[in-house]
């Protein structure tokens, strides 16, 4: 009996060391679980924060200057201030609706959808096929939500409604602000767009040019 009043004895002390007397002021830092000693860096970590100083660099400042090549602030989600061009990086227009077709100041041209079809193949093949047709490779490991661009619904939807889907995602779909500029994300509109189209296309649709080299009349 004597060793179990002095297990719980050694157990109460123990707690009183570690924990402290809660409601009592205390003029030294509390014991440190993890002495520096024997876990460096688990508490005390070496960094920098916001508006102090540094002895590293001359001026003495933390905070440093933005070096060149770094992610302007319209690459993100639409929430972020410094815009200039609400459709640009919104797809609505100023009374909120989405725009219907692809901003005026991006111009579509071939190397705007090789853009696209790049960022496609990389985010959105996956799920959405390389088709289109929801028939991503993530549907052999059971996801079978992900819908086709090809209904009706998704043809006639406007370009600025899947740029916001893109911006901000959708049900199960995550947002890509964090991986694709604004521009890319416009791209990659228009590449579904063409993906769209290519479903549709018939022998009148080929340039005349073009029709002997694949053999149609």
């Amino acid at each position: 009996m004597r060793n179990v009043y002095l297990v719980t004895a050694f157990f109460v002390v123990l707690a009183l060391s570690v924990l402290g007397l809660r409601g009592s002021l205390f003029t030294r830092p509390p014991l440190d679980v993890f002495p520096e000693w024997a876990f460096p860096g688990m508490r005390h970590q070496s960094k920098l924060k916001h508006q102090a100083t540094s002895k590293f660099f001359a001026d003495g400042r933390a905070d440093r200057p933005l070096p060149a090549g770094v992610v302007a602030s319209s690459y993100g989600p639409a929430g972020q201030p410094l815009r200039n061009d609400e459709v640009l990086y919104t797809g609505k227009d100023a009374s909120g609706a989405f725009v219907a077709t692809i901003p005026a100041s991006l111009t579509v041209d071939r190397q705007f959808l090789s853009r696209g079809q790049q960022s496609y193949t990389i985010y959105c093949a996956p799920c959405h096929g390389a088709l289109g047709d929801g028939q991503g490779i993530t549907k052999q490991y059971g996801m079978g939500a992900t819908p086709t661009y090809h209904d009706d619904r998704l043809r006639q939807i406007a370009d600025g409604d899947l740029y916001n889907t893109i911006t901000n995602g959708k049900n199960n779909m995550l947002s890509y602000a964090d991986k694709l500029t604004p521009e890319e994300r416009w791209a990659v509109v228009a590449y579904v767009r063409a993906l769209q189209r290519a479903q549709t296309g018939s022998v009148a649709d080929v340039p005349e040019v073009n029709k002997a080299e694949l053999g149609l009349k």
